[in-house]
C-alpha cells in the first residue's frame, strides 16, 4: 500500500509539473474596433454616409413635393367636386406608397450593402487572424465581446488593425 501511494504522488508530481509548464497562450480581439476603425472600415462607413445623405436630401425633396401637393388640394376642396377630389387624394396616396416603397428600398440596398463589405472585410480577416496566430504561438484567439475582464496585454486589436490597414487599405462597395 505504501508503494501505491509512493506511486500516485510520484506520477502526480510529474503530470502536474509537465502541465504547470505548459503554456496556452490566449488573446482577444475587438472585432467591432476592427471592422470601424481599420483604414478600410472607415473608408466603407464615409462611402455609405455620403450615399445616405444623397438619399436623405433627395427624399426630404420628394417629401417637401407630397406636402405642398397636400395642401394645395386640401385648399382647393372645396371648389372641386366630389369625385374629382377623391381622385386627386387616391392619386397623392398613390404617390405616397410609392414614396414610402423607394424609400424602404433604398434603405435596405445601404444595409446590404454594408453587409456585403463587412462579409468581405471579415473574409480577408481571417488569414491574417490566423498567421497572427501562428507566428506569435498563440492557442487561441477570443472576441472581445466574451470577454469579462481581460488585461490590456491580452489585447491585440491594434496589432490587427495594422496588418488589415496593410493587407487591405480598400474594398469596393459594388
Amino acid at each position: 500500500m505504501k508503494y501505491f501511494v509512493k506511486i500516485f504522488v510520484i506520477t502526480y508530481l510529474i503530470f502536474g509539473i509537465s502541465n504547470s509548464f505548459a503554456e496556452n497562450r490566449i488573446v482577444y480581439v475587438d472585432m467591432n474596433r476592427v471592422l470601424t476603425q481599420s483604414k478600410v472600415g472607415i473608408l466603407v462607413e464615409k462611402e455609405l454616409t455620403k450615399i445616405h445623405k444623397g438619399n436623405l436630401d433627395n427624399f426630404q425633396k420628394i417629401e417637401e413635393k407630397l406636402k405642398k401637393e397636400e395642401i394645395d388640394l386640401i385648399s382647393k376642396r372645396n371648389i372641386m367636386k366630389r369625385e374629382e377630389f377623391n381622385e386627386k387624394i387616391n392619386s397623392l396616396r398613390d404617390k405616397s406608397v410609392e414614396y414610402q416603397k423607394q424609400r424602404r428600398i433604398k434603405f435596405d440596398a445601404i444595409a446590404q450593402k454594408r453587409n456585403k463589405a463587412r462579409t468581405k472585410v471579415l473574409e480577408a480577416l481571417q488569414p491574417i487572424i490566423s498567421e497572427y496566430l501562428e507566428k506569435n504561438n498563440i492557442s487561441l484567439i477570443v472576441n472581445s465581446t466574451s470577454i469579462v475582464v481581460g488585461t490590456n496585454e491580452l489585447d491585440i486589436t491594434s496589432a490587427i488593425i495594422d496588418e488589415l490597414d496593410k493587407k487591405l487599405p480598400s474594398i469596393k462597395l459594388n
